[in-house]
């Protein structure tokens, strides 16, 4: 059997980090694509691999990585160098590579931009599949002007689409990891958990262990759809409120924090006073999530968590328990 060869973009983030300790779980070569005179995927990985070129323009950059490098095979491991703007060095980069996997993270500079330079240097270099760095919930439907992240999603899904290469996205929600931390949707230590409209509303939630699982899967999966739904659980705000009461065993409240459409207008407010456009999370886009969520329109709706076989997915009530310590 041949070993597939997987390129990924992305990999010293957190999540990109993940997907290569998930494919390395199976037979395949990774490569990891990474900017000139970035030391990141060199510490990380090992500095296996070669340098195809270097050169200046717009980088991907993902955040800080998942501190895999230690323990990543190096004879399975090759760090590649090339940056966006250089097609040349890209399309060498790819040479051989039988699926790509982006994991890349940031606003239009990369969602799209960067993005389609690895898009367009994928087909010149005859790659066969492409996942792109989607991993969120359903944007395809969200009203226009409600989510800038997901409509980026979708704008660069439309080029994906027309290329003449194989591909799929991952659905998943929203990460079960942020309940805990970034989405201030729990108030630990006022016991409330807030929501928007209603309190019914089922909200999709997956970890990153569980998407990184996933997106290796699909990447060694040659009749993948083009979209793949999956979702670690699927609980309301009402559910979440009950499952923290019985794991304290003290009374978490629901605490109505207005209708979506208040949400909404809060978010284009943000957006407007925001001197930044181009920061990736800003508490605005936060809301603007919490809109596409509890408005129904980013739920996902052909989950088929069974697609690869049974599995142990962790649930909102495991990363709840983990978090408390009980």
């Amino acid at each position: 059997m041949t070993t597939t060869t997987v390129l990924v973009a992305g990999a010293t983030g957190d999540l990109g980090g993940r997907i290569v300790a998930a494919l390395l779980q199976h037979d395949t070569r990774v490569r990891v694509l990474t900017r000139p005179g970035s030391g990141a995927a060199d510490r990380q990985y090992g500095g296996t691999g070669t340098s195809t070129s270097t050169g200046t323009g717009t980088g991907a950059g993902t955040g800080t990585g998942a501190g895999t490098g230690a323990d990543v095979p190096a004879d399975r491991v090759d760090v590649v160098t090339a940056d966006y703007s250089d097609h040349a060095a890209l399309v060498s980069a790819l040479a051989g590579v039988d699926v790509v996997v982006s994991a890349v993270s940031g606003t239009r500079a990369v969602i799209v931009d960067a993005q389609r330079a690895l898009l367009a240097a994928a087909v010149e270099a005859g790659v066969q599949r492409f996942i792109p760095s989607d991993y969120a919930a359903d944007y395809r439907s969200i009203t226009p002007g409600s989510n800038r992240n997901f409509e980026l999603r979708r704008e660069f899904a439309a080029d994906l689409d027309a290329a003449p290469i194989r591909a799929t996205s991952v659905l998943n929600g929203a990460f079960t990891d942020m309940l805990t931390g970034q989405a201030p949707m729990i108030l630990f230590d006022r016991r409330r958990v807030l929501y928007w409209s209603s309190a019914d509303q089922v909200l999709d939630f997956t970890t990153k262990d569980d998407v990184a699982r996933v997106t290796a899967l699909v990447a060694l999966d040659p009749g993948a759809p083009r979209v793949v739904e999956v979702a670690g659980d699927r609980v309301t705000a009402r559910q979440i409120a009950a499952t923290l009461s019985r794991l304290t065993g003290t009374t978490f409240r629901l605490q109505w924090a207005g209708t979506v459409g208040t949400l909404s207008a809060m978010a284009k407010v943000g957006r407007r006073l925001s001197k930044d456009d181009d920061e990736p999370f800003p508490a605005w886009q936060g809301m603007q999530y919490f809109v596409s969520m509890f408005s129904g329109e980013a739920e996902l709706h052909h989950v088929d968590d069974e697609r690869y076989g049974e599995h142990h997915w962790t649930t909102v009530r495991d990363v709840l328990a983990a978090h408390l310590g009980v």
